[in-house]
Parts: structure tokens; sequence; C-alpha cells
């Protein structure tokens, strides 16, 4: 009998659930705490509503899960909630990545996790993989080596997008080399192509998750970003990517189409410092994608051109930037469990 094939399916595909987590650290996110449960609330809200999809919510205690059903009681039908300790809110990379088999049947692929190269070590975050495909019912798949769900971008069809700054990286596998790396790609996602980028935004505690530099809309569509004024920090690597992904073609052989939407420009924290602030980093959910914005003057523009690319989804921009004080957005902090046929 020849292995399981697993292939980890496109965003766009239909969802059975999307999987979160309340914000509740204090310690972590200080005077920013109630902004993000806010903005949490907003995406929940936007993600669930008007036929949108489950929602699965990770909370600590029972005093999380009081405060988190107050927050999405406009939606509160479509939650589940499951006590299950987190370091942290940020779901795309310590959950699991929901894989089909060769069957056509759903499983959780458990990889691991290191605290973005030690940066950030949290207690359970560690963990919290295995708790939710425990809670998911779904038979489990294991890997020993450290992949966040962040760091890849699938179209569905075999083509996977990734960053050499985050999978070469030797603070995640400094034992594996690219070949390895991509076998190890193909093995647990069916990845049958691997499209390497270089670098990502100034101050992405990640190392350049792909989930902030270019997303698939489409199978040969892939999004990204491009300055649009003189102060935008990452002008000349967002022209950098753009030309690479012009020059790619994906494991279909067709060349990428690649579509450029504003950068939110320069955006900066309460010291001063630069955030890694994304539109790219939004949410594809069954009825809506929720698209990070950060109240500056190409919100609405970024909103606007990615509308078009996503027909029969309406396209909707929610605050998020006092979530992106804790590092990330939209994308960041939520993982979907796709439909079973």
């Amino acid at each position: 009998m020849s292995l399981p094939i697993y292939r980890q399916p496109a965003e766009w595909d239909r969802h059975s659930a999307c999987w979160l987590a309340w914000p509740a650290h204090g310690h972590l996110w200080q005077e920013n705490l109630a902004p993000a449960q806010a903005e949490w609330a907003a995406l929940c809200r936007a993600i669930a509503e008007e036929g949108g999809e489950a929602l699965d919510i990770l909370v600590a205690d029972a005093k999380g899960e009081a405060q988190a059903r107050r927050a999405l009681a406009p939606v509160l039908a479509q939650a589940r909630f499951h006590t299950v300790p987190v370091g942290d809110i940020w779901l795309r990379d310590t959950a699991p990545i929901f894989v089909r088999d060769g069957d056509g049947g759903l499983r959780a692929a458990c990889f691991g996790f290191n605290g973005w190269g030690r940066k950030y070590l949290l207690p359970e975050d560690d963990r919290v993989a295995g708790r939710v495909a425990a809670r998911s019912g779904l038979p489990r798949t294991d890997h020993a080596w450290i992949l966040e769900g962040g760091s890849v971008e699938v179209d569905g069809e075999g083509t996977l997008l990734t960053t050499r700054q985050c999978l070469l990286n030797p603070n995640r596998n400094p034992g594996l080399d690219a070949a390895e790396i991509e076998t190890a790609l193909a093995d647990g996602l069916g990845a049958e192509k691997v499209l390497w980028l270089d670098e990502g935004l100034i101050n992405d505690h990640t190392d350049g998750h792909i989930d902030t530099l270019a997303r698939f809309t489409a199978p040969g569509v892939v999004v990204c970003m491009e300055a649009r004024d003189g102060a935008d920090p990452n002008a000349a690597v967002l022209d950098r990517l753009a030309a690479d992904l012009a020059a790619m073609t994906d494991a279909r052989g067709r060349k990428l189409e690649v579509v450029r939407i504003p950068s939110p420009g320069l955006v900066l924290d309460e010291e001063g410092e630069v955030m890694p602030a994304s539109y790219v980093n939004f949410y594809i959910g069954n009825r809506t994608v929720v698209v990070p914005t950060y109240g500056t003057a190409y919100d609405e523009a970024a909103v606007d051109a990615l509308e078009p690319l996503f027909p029969g989804r309406r396209v909707v921009g929610r605050s998020a930037r006092a979530i992106l004080s804790g590092g990330g957005a939209f994308h960041c902090i939520t993982q979907q469990q796709p439909e079973v046929p």
C-alpha cells in the first residue's frame, strides 16, 4: 500500500470552522489588551455573520470564556468554546495545519514550534497544535521539524510560496537545507513546487512570514503590495518581491499574475519604531474576506483593490492596529478548518 498523500487546501476552499484564541494575557498586551480584544471581536463577527462560518474559540478559563461570550454576543450562536491553555493568540503558527489525505479526508498536521526561532517562548504554545487536533476530533499527523503556518502560502494545486529568511533561518531547522525542506513540505503539505522569496518587512518578528508579503487569491494569481509614498520603509523590499514573483511559474506551469495593492506606508508604534503593517494579512472566510487596516491614508484603497479579486465574497476592512502591537494581524490569529466534502 502506498503512503497517503497530504495536501493543504487553498484558503478560499470552504471551511467548517475558524479557530481563534481569546486575547487575555494582560502582561503581554498591557495597555493594548482591551483595544486588541475589541479588534479580535470585530474580526470574529465579520467572519461569522451573514452566513459565514463557525468559530472555534480557545479560552484559558471560565473568566476568559465569559469575556469572549460577551464580546461575541451578536454571533454567539456561531461560536464553540474550548478551555485550552495558550501562550498567546497566534494560532496561524501554533495550531495544526489542516490537510486532506488521498481519499479527501481531513487530518490535523502538527509541526514543531519553537517560539519563532526562540524569540518568544510562551508557556503552552508548543502544545497548542496537539490540543487543537484533539478538540477537532480529526486524526493527527506529527512532523518533527519546525514550521509555522504563516510561513507558507499555498494555491491548493501544488504551489507553495515561502521565504528564505524564515524557512532557511538557522533559528528554525539548522540541520535542514533548502532541498530537504522542500521534501518535507511535499510530504507534509503536498507542495509540488516551492517558490522561494527572500526577505520580509522591517521589524517582522517572524523573520519574513509570507502571509505579510504575498498571498494567492486564485490559482495562478498572487497579490502583493507597493509603496505609494516616499516614506514607506519597505519600498525596496516590496518592489523586489513583485519582480521576483513576476518571473515565477507555478506547479502547473502558469506564469504568475501579480496584482499589487497599496502598502499601509509608514506605521509607527508608541516608541516610534516601524511596525510590520500589511494589508495582505487578510483572512479569506466562506462569506467574507477580512482585511486588516491601520488608520492610514491607504486603508480604503487597499480594501477596494482587493474586492475584485474575490468575486462572490464581500471584502471588508477592520481595524488591526492594536493587534499589530503584538506582532501580527488577522491572518496570524486565525486557522481555518476546511470542510469535508
